[in-house]
């Protein structure tokens, strides 16, 4: 008897693992039941009232009878309770594409697809770009020279940027842009974000959302041929106005109206709209010549011939139209790149500035939402991987050399945390920075994973930068030429609040968006029900429910030590197996507690932002462990860089086991929470982050010359000192190995007093180079290569000082006697 319902329990058991179909289990219980009945072990009552408790499955598996019984009144009811979805909510949701994150939300990801997607490759053309022209852009440009002298970037960088194409990167060959890929355009803003960030976004505005991708999308063949040619030369200077006052992080709530009229346009009447916005935060702004507008448009009179809210509506429009209003700058935390508000007051536009002309009135929204993940995936990641690039290289460089109490900081252990983070951080926000532009060049619009790749990229630079700041101390927070990161220091939360704060990108977008669309089967339950559709609305919800016991099954399985059996992707590095089955196992879990807490919280859901905020959490982190993953097999699988991988993997992992844990000890429902800890963490237990071992190993790795250091800042500027006395502190560490292999041999000299210890202030080297030199010890060459990096070493760590009115008087003489540089608009004619 025992056997006999250990078998109904590893059979069921078996079954919904499988996630196996409803005949399926009917024959499987009647096999049980059957074998039982033969064997004598139930008596023919218990066999008729067994019977009768598999009718529920027998109703499940005849689909008609389902159909009939169970379906249509649950539709009803489903219908009646459902909310209903706005059409902004509606174009949100459907925008863009899923990818890999619907293989990680479903719970079973194939791991196989992710490594044999191609790795993102620049073309010779695009490499000859980023080596040349990008480099020479960097040389053009700087901070301090942003910030301090023109509050805006150089007018040579500008002039050179409109005259190399970088304003038109998006833009097609065939209208005179670059055509770049989106690998190719996230490396160009990358490079130029490890320089000067006025730089970066003044290059990567007209390349992200704004008047060129939505022309090159939706744009008339008219509007194509007049605007792109003149936007990928510069001669015209585009900006997008979204944000108003009163609709921030809710775009979709503008208030600007266009009301749709006729009016008089070039001495005729043409049908058009008397607009009036007010708009602010608005890049490039200042100097545009040209306004993109997202208004909402009102038909009061059926001019269009359909409803009277028409829907948000984007057009094109000049500068110099008449009532076009450009406002004051704005001074984003002395960031300076240009930015500020721009309004009109009852401003008619004629139709044809519409992009995409009349057939695209009202679909302004669908467009932005299409549009916006590209600006996420590529923009905003690639300028933080390159802040968090430049605060790395720099200070790990600096720490190498620079010593305390006659040690270089970087030995010490307090330092190599914080130092361990930085470099992990980097290689994992520097491999999810290439996944997501990887997405965009096979053809995706992965909206969920732009989202994952804007707010956790940006959250980990402000990670990386106070990091530095740390490390460097006194040298980070005093302001001058010589300082390589405070600049960077200030102007993070820049990135963090642009394009939705990442409050909101975290609770809302993130899971809101993924639970919705990477859900195999929620979007099609709630299409089927708002259309009233039984018989798919009826093969979405027992798929739903088949999805979740199918979960339910693998999580408790994958509790125990059953998840060893959990394959490792045929081909994939062998070291690395251990991450490939925790992140399925998490995965598995992730599904589980999203369709747990849909089913508990309903609509509710929704408005508990804090579990909605974690599960996005678990979500994103598994997605930028594939993102490690990845990047190690597609660079060859480079055992240098061990360190930096496990080191990234093993974060993440205790991150998104972190958010899972806080889901289900917090989770509002009760029964949510037994029944989560029961199959998710039955046993208890918790993933470590990485330990100190990883932590010593990691601070290594950076503190040294060699190839896993180059991979993991490649795509920087290259300081020099012939361009900016910055350059020193990396002449400074590239020279050190040579002085403290001097030093080493050196050693027992010391220790018998033929020469005195390495002195720790550098203006002492020289003189303590000659006294070796007097005595044999080194060679003249020696002598050399010790004066050079003394020299370099005491530029790089002093600070800068000006005089006691900070030189304002004098900066202000010479600044009204420089040429007044013009604007690019006036430049272009």
């Amino acid at each position: 008897m025992a056997i006999w319902i250990v078998a109904l329990l590893v059979g069921a058991f078996a079954l919904a693992y499988i996630q196996a179909r409803a005949l399926l289990w009917l024959s499987g219980l009647a096999g049980w039941l059957a074998v039982g009945t033969a064997s004598g072990l139930v008596g023919p009552t218990a066999t008729l009232v067994l019977a009768i408790a598999l009718l529920p499955i027998v109703m499940v598996a005849l689909v008609p009878l389902r159909r009939g019984l169970l379906s249509r009144p649950l539709l009803t009811v489903f219908r009646r309770i459902m909310p209903r979805m706005s059409a902004t909510e509606q174009a949100a949701i459907d925008a863009g594409t899923v990818w890999w994150d619907a293989e990680l939300f479903g719970g079973a990801p194939r791991w196989q697809r992710l490594l044999e997607t191609r790795p993102p490759k620049l073309t010779l053309e695009e490499q000859r770009f980023l080596d040349e022209e990008t480099e020479q852009l960097c040389d053009l440009s700087s901070d301090w020279e942003s910030t301090a002298v023109w509050q805006d970037l150089p007018p040579a960088a500008w002039a050179y940027a409109r005259d190399k194409g970088f304003l038109g990167m998006i833009v097609p060959r065939e209208y005179g842009g670059l055509g770049f890929s989106a690998y190719a355009q996230s490396q160009v803003i990358q490079k130029l974000s490890t320089r000067c960030s006025a730089a970066a976004v003044s290059v990567m505005v007209p390349n992200s959302l704004g008047p060129a991708e939505l022309l090159v999308h939706y744009g008339t063949e008219a509007q194509k041929r007049h605007y792109l040619p003149r936007l990928a030369r510069g001669d015209e200077i585009p900006c997008f106005a979204l944000t108003s006052p009163y609709a921030g992080s809710d775009a979709a709530s503008i208030t600007d109206t266009g009301i749709v009229c006729r009016g008089i346009w070039q001495g005729r009447e043409t049908l058009g709209f008397r607009i009036s916005w007010n708009k602010r935060y608005i890049t490039l702004a200042p100097i545009a010549t040209v306004l993109g507008l997202a208004f909402r448009v009102q038909d009061p009179e059926g001019l269009l011939g359909g409803k009277a809210d028409v829907g948000i509506t984007c057009a094109l429009i000049p500068r110099d139209h008449p009532g076009v209003r450009i406002g004051r700058r704005h001074w984003p935390l002395n960031a300076v790149f240009q930015n500020g508000p721009t309004s009109g007051d009852d401003v008619f536009v004629p139709m044809d500035m519409v992009i995409g002309g009349q057939d695209q009135v009202g679909n302004g929204w669908r467009m932005l939402m299409e549009c916006l993940a590209a600006g996420r995936a590529i923009s905003l990641p690639s300028s933080n991987v390159g802040m968090a690039k430049l605060a790395a290289n720099s200070v790990s460089a600096y720490c190498a050399f620079r010593r305390q109490f006659n040690t270089p900081i970087g030995q010490f252990e307090g330092a190599q945390e914080p130092m361990a983070r930085m470099a992990g951080h980097v290689y994992a926000m520097d491999a999810t920075r290439r996944l997501a532009a990887a997405a965009l060049d096979i053809g995706e619009k992965p909206s969920v994973i732009s989202a994952i790749a804007k707010y956790h990229v940006t959250e980990r630079a402000r990670i990386v930068v106070n990091d530095g700041m740390d490390l460097i101390g006194g040298k980070g927070i005093c302001m001058g030429p010589g300082n390589f990161l405070a600049r960077a220091y200030q102007q993070i939360p820049i990135a963090i609040t642009v394009e939705g704060a990442n409050i909101m990108t975290r609770t809302l977008i993130i899971f809101g968006q993924g639970a919705i669309r990477c859900h195999p089967y929620v979007l099609a339950l709630m299409r089927s029900a708002e259309g009233g559709d039984s018989r798919a609305f009826d093969r979405a919800l027992f798929g739903y429910f088949s999805f979740l016991l199918c979960n339910a099954a693998r999580a408790l399985a994958f509790a125990t030590p059953l998840r060893l059996l959990i394959a490792r992707p045929h081909g994939a590095a062998r070291e690395l197996a251990r991450y490939y089955r925790a992140a399925t196992r998490l995965s598995t879990a992730l599904a589980l507690a999203s369709d747990v807490s849909m089913a508990t919280l309903g609509g509710t859901l929704k408005r508990r932002e804090t579990i909605t905020g974690r599960l996005g959490d678990v979500l994103s982190q598994l997605f930028i462990l594939s993102a490690v993953l990845k990047r190690y097999e597609d660079e060859g699988r480079p055992t240098a860089d061990l360190p930096l991988v496990h080191w990234a993997a093993q974060d993440a992992l205790a991150r998104a086991d972190t958010a899972l844990r806080d889901t289900i000890d917090n989770h509002p429902s009760g029964a949510a929470r037994f029944v989560l800890r029961l199959l998710i963490r039955p046993f208890g237990g918790r993933i470590a982050p990485p330990d100190d071992r990883a932590d010593a190993a990691v601070a290594a790795l950076v503190q040294a010359q060699g190839p896993a250091r180059e991979r993991l800042f490649a795509g920087c500027w290259t300081p020099r000192m012939a361009v900016d006395p910055i350059a020193a502190t990396h002449v400074a560490f590239a020279l050190y190995p040579a002085v403290t292999a001097i030093e080493q041999r050196l050693r027992p000299d010391i220790r018998t007093g033929r020469v005195a210890r390495l002195p720790q202030n550098y203006r002492e080297l020289d003189a303590w180079a000659a006294d070796a030199e007097r005595a044999g010890l080194i060679s003249a060459a020696e002598r050399g290569v010790i004066a050079d990096f003394a020299e370099h070493a005491d530029i790089a760590i002093q600070v800068d000082d000006f005089p006691h009115d900070f030189g304002l008087a004098e900066g202000m003489r010479q600044f009204e006697n420089a040429a007044r540089y013009p604007h690019p608009a006036e430049a272009a004619e």
